[in-house]
């Protein structure tokens, strides 16, 4: 049974794609927390993909890991860092999914025969979806992906229609994200884009109840007042989402623009009293008033399209605010790094993060950069495959195992790099224990620990003996102590590479230990330098 307390919003957007619902669905559920409200943040994608896992990071951006393995959109991501509530396998779902679970209904014989239908059979299991494996939330934000018009996103708009039907509009609002383009030459807002947006969703049986409306200048009166007659919604929730100098900024901007009160007021809940921002806003002051400067290289594979690298973005952001500095990323890429002249690219860089990345692309130019780093003592973290590549360098530079590489991309090597003995996928939190004496440890300032994964291949364990022997440890295994998730440097300032992903679990309110030392370690090198 439902919580018969629980109230639901669902974020639709429309004009065009990219407008931030993930953004903005996040930080209505910060303010929300701010009122001392439980939330609980979904996301429903249209695409037929069945796993997010295997798109490519070119099209869609990272994908996110939660603690129980899911594999999941980006924007479950910006909904962790935001409100802290960790997502699970019940709050991200794709129409593959969808469709693979009414196909095997189907072939169970559960439908007794009948025709299989988008209505009912597609929309009551988007609407399963919705309502189901919550607990005593007061708000549940589902996001609806894509943009209203879009043929695949149909069925959604469809089962968010019954879910207010069957609950009643007192239990249920809308929130129509759209954009107000500004015209330069004629000095105006456009609202038309809007209007024709909301009467495409009112085609579909719905009329939002709020207007989330992104612009580059502040929302004149009389447009607020034209909105409002023409899409049917009060005045006072016509909500102007303008431009902000960064992400951190949205849920005070939210708050002053009254988007929290307007809810409140929608669902006729008593709350006079402001929302506690005051982490917001302490984040955002440390943002504005930096102590200094410091600069990250990531030597990535799909820096084309940073939001592939986007929850590592975010906590390297982290690291900067817990330290009061500013942090410039230098996006370098690792397919087209002249090797010949590393100095060109790292001159003034203060730290070098290789994060992780499917195939060989870009694994000299990534090889290359672990080694200007481990060789000119300049801070370093390896994420994943770039912990992997970091003792694949060292064995082949340092001990002269010139063959050294992983059974991943080379069957005829020495094989510091193997698949795992189940030849299983390790995916989502598991527990690490680190090396009571290792710098690592002393990060975290805790002997065991539990990091989210993703990844088949292992460091070789029979190796261990030997890295160690010529400077470089193990310094996090496995409980069981057969799998490798640390190794770092004895005689370097700050080298570390994690099996691991600990930028999936950095939030701004709540940094990742490893982030904040990276980037103290960065202003102590850029001190030197």
């Amino acid at each position: 049974m439902i919580n018969p307390k629980t109230k639901f919003i669902f974020i639709t957007g429309g004009v065009v794609s990219s407008l931030g619902k993930g953004l903005a669905s996040a930080s209505l559920a910060a303010v929300l927390q701010g009122h001392g409200f439980k939330v609980r943040l979904r996301k429903l994608d249209p695409y037929l993909n069945v796993n997010p896992g295997i798109m490519s990071p070119y099209q869609h951006g990272e994908v996110f890991i939660t603690d129980d393995g899911t594999k999941a959109d980006l924007d479950l991501g910006h909904y962790e860092r935001f409100s802290g509530v960790s997502a699970t396998k019940f709050d991200s779902i794709t129409t593959g999914k969808i469709y693979q679970r009414v196909i095997d209904k189907e072939k169970r014989g559960e439908y007794n025969g009948a025709t299989i239908q988008v209505i009912p059979h597609v929309t009551n299991e988007i609407k399963d979806f919705i309502i189901s494996n919550l607990d005593d939330e007061d708000f549940v934000l589902c996001e609806i992906g894509g943009t209203v018009g879009d043929i695949e996103g149909q069925p959604y708009l469809e089962a968010i229609r019954q879910v207010a039907y069957d609950l009643g509009r007192n239990r249920v609002m809308f929130i129509h994200l759209t954009l107000l383009p500004f015209i330069p030459t004629a000095g105006e807002l456009k609202t038309k884009p809007t209007q024709h947006s909301v009467k495409k969703l009112q085609e579909y049986g719905i009329q939002p109840d709020m207007l989330l409306c992104r612009s580059q200048i502040k929302i004149p009166e009389n447009e607020k007042r034209k909105l409002a007659l023409f899409c049917n919604v009060r005045e006072e929730n016509v909500i102007a989402a303008l431009d902000v100098s960064n992400i951190y900024q949205v849920p005070l901007a939210y708050s002053n623009e009254g988007m929290d009160r307007a809810v409140c007021r929608y669902f006729n809940i008593d709350n006079d009293k402001p929302a506690d921002l005051s982490k917001w806003q302490k984040i955002v002051e440390t943002i504005k008033t930096p102590e200094g400067q410091i600069c990250v290289g990531v030597v990535g594979k799909y820096t084309e399209l940073l939001e592939a690298y986007k929850s590592l973005h975010e906590a390297i952001k982290h690291g900067a605010i817990a330290n009061h500095y500013q942090v410039k990323i230098k996006w370098i890429d690792a397919k087209s790094l002249d090797t010949q002249n590393l100095s060109a690219y790292f001159k003034d860089v203060n730290a070098i993060i290789v994060p992780s990345g499917a195939g060989v692309e870009g694994n000299n130019g990534k090889l290359a950069a672990i080694r200007y780093a481990r060789e000119n003592n300049i801070v370093f973290l390896g994420i994943c495959l770039g912990m992997q590549l970091a003792v694949i360098e060292y064995a082949r530079n340092v001990l002269d195992i010139k063959d050294a590489d992983s059974a991943e991309f080379n069957n005829n090597c020495t094989p510091f790099v193997k698949i795992n003995d189940t030849k299983k996928t390790r995916i989502g939190a598991h527990l690490c224990c680190l090396d009571n004496e290792s710098k690592i440890c002393q990060i975290y300032n805790s002997s065991e620990i539990e990091e989210r994964h993703y990844h088949k291949y292992e460091i070789n364990s029979d190796y261990e003996k030997l890295l160690k022997k010529a400077g470089m440890v193990v310094s996090g295994k496995s409980p069981d102590g057969k799998l490798f998730e640390a190794i770092e440097l004895k005689n370097h300032p700050w080298f570390i590479g994690v099996q691991f992903h600990p930028e999936l679990k950095s939030k701004p309110f709540a940094p990742h230990p490893l982030f904040v030392s990276l980037i103290k370690a960065a202003i102590d090198n850029s001190r030197l330098m």
